[in-house]
């Protein structure tokens, strides 16, 4: 469900290695480059500069697998011709590759300009407004010490093998600085860190448990616990089939996380909901999930993984999407506000610089909790359910209604007598979200910061926080085979 940024004139993807690092020019203050490289815009425009230094170890079978660090400098140019515009990128920050980029972002606009024929519906850079600073940058994290992934990862070993089990998984650590230069007169600068681990604990027949944890240090990631929560969701036992049927869920946070994270792209995007496709098109204002339901955008909250400005430079800001269960609001940049019209601004979501092809979308997704103490609170009052830990291979089926497909994965058990039973082979699910929200009954006080943490493509931190949820009903629509 993740989009992945379009433009209309790119560099390729950076090379896949062991290692990555910037060409010539790329090493400065990421405001000074950016600045050096709007001398080159040549007319109305940004540059925008990131830097990501950032290391990776993957592990199989209890033994490490492959190591990757980076250390590259990515440089973007916004041209504006005309409400058009031009993007065009490199990690070549010499005063030749600057201006070479300048001018491939340049004909890009022109170039749309001259294709269209008329004023494109990009409406100009956005105003510049201060920006507040956050806590999410951490120091110890930033140093990158290879010593943090090998403690991590013996760490996860040693608590599957105490149970016969082998760990399977990546531990990343990254710290990524942004700066912006814009013809407005916008100078901006941002420095995040963030850290993940995920580990699959898996026995010889191949029946699995999975933890995830992600912070803004790594010192907050906890390899051990991670771990014991994995092998804690190992089933013990030959799992059990379960026919297609419908039956009260219990949902750990990783799951919700999922479902969450899509709903932001159905139903949250702006220029979905402005071209008619959004799942909210018509029902902002009223009831679309249960009274119990919070959700909000909220880059400032104390667990997840801030930041100051998204991708045009506009500030991040508290944003109310459902409130006790009504739809609020959806998500813009710069582009689908114009589209929107009627008085819409952006809300600080840009994906991109000038706006992606696939909209705005919430990046700090917040759940509030309720008033269960733990899942066990939730469960007690289940006869006979399901208990699912996360949610895999999940795409629409259809966007308005919010309808998805997947699969569960890494411990799924029956609930029985109010209590977690036998395994269950991993089943497919056919369900709503809205209407998952909807039949929501109870949430946990207890809220996780949840991610996939895997990166296809620069990186770019987020993840969600939110309680373990009970719905009265999860419709189950066949087994996975294999």
């Amino acid at each position: 469900m993740r989009p992945h940024r379009a433009s209309s004139a790119h560099d390729a993807p950076r090379p896949a290695g062991q290692g990555v690092r910037s060409r010539p020019g790329a090493d400065g203050d990421v405001v000074e480059i950016a600045e050096r490289a709007l001398a080159h815009v040549g007319g109305d425009g940004q540059a925008s500069v990131v830097r990501e230094r950032s290391l990776v170890s993957r592990f199989a079978r209890s033994h490490p697998t492959q190591a990757t660090q980076v250390d590259d400098t990515g440089i973007a140019i916004l041209c504006l011709e005309d409400g058009h515009t031009g993007l065009a990128e490199t990690n070549d920050g010499s005063d030749e590759g600057l201006r070479e980029v300048g001018a491939r972002a340049r004909a890009a606009a022109r170039a749309a300009a001259r294709a269209a024929g008329r004023p494109g519906e990009y409406p100009g850079l956005p105003a510049v407004a201060p920006i507040r600073p956050h806590d999410g940058f951490d120091a110890a994290t930033a140093r990158l010490d290879p010593g943090e992934a090998a403690s991590a990862l013996r760490a996860c070993f040693a608590a599957c093998a105490e149970r016969g089990l082998e760990a399977f998984g990546l531990w990343s650590a990254g710290a990524v600085e942004t700066g912006l230069a814009a013809t407005t007169g916008l100078r901006a600068r941002d420095r995040v860190t963030d850290a993940f681990l995920k580990v699959v604990a898996r026995d010889r027949d191949g029946h699995s448990g999975y933890a995830v944890a992600t912070a803004c240090t790594t010192g907050e990631v906890d390899a051990d616990a991670v771990a014991r929560r994995a092998v804690a969701r190992a089933p013990r036992g030959e799992p059990q089939e379960l026919a297609p049927c419908e039956l009260p869920v219990v949902l750990a946070p990783e799951a919700v996380g999922t479902l969450l994270e899509c709903l932001g792209f159905l139903a949250f995007n702006g220029l979905a909901h402005a071209e008619g496709r959004g799942a909210l098109v018509r029902r902002l204002g009223t009831q679309v999930a249960a009274p119990s339901v919070n959700l909000a955008d909220s880059p400032r909250f104390p667990r997840t993984l801030p930041r100051a400005f998204d991708a045009e430079g506009v500030p991040k800001a508290p944003l109310p999407l459902i409130q006790d269960g009504v739809a609020h609001a959806v998500v813009h940049d710069t582009r689908s506000a114009a589209r929107a019209g009627g008085g819409a601004r952006s809300t600080g979501h840009a994906l991109a610089p000038g706006g992606s092809s696939w909209g705005a979308l919430p990046t700090n997704l917040v759940l509030a909790g309720g008033g269960a103490s733990d899942e066990a609170e939730l469960i007690a009052p289940i006869e006979r359910g399901l208990y699912v830990t996360r949610l895999w291979y999940v795409n629409p089926v259809h966007e308005q209604s919010t309808l998805l497909t997947g699969m569960t994965r890494d411990g799924t058990y029956l609930i029985e007598d109010g209590r977690i039973g036998p395994p269950v082979r991993d089943v497919r699910f056919t369900d709503s979200i809205l209407h998952l929200l909807d039949r929501t009954e109870a949430l946990t006080a207890r809220q996780r910061l949840v991610s996939e943490g895997e990166f296809y493509g620069r990186r770019f931190a987020t993840g969600t926080v939110c309680p373990a949820l009970r719905a009265n009903r999860f419709r189950i629509t066949g087994q996975t085979t294999g």
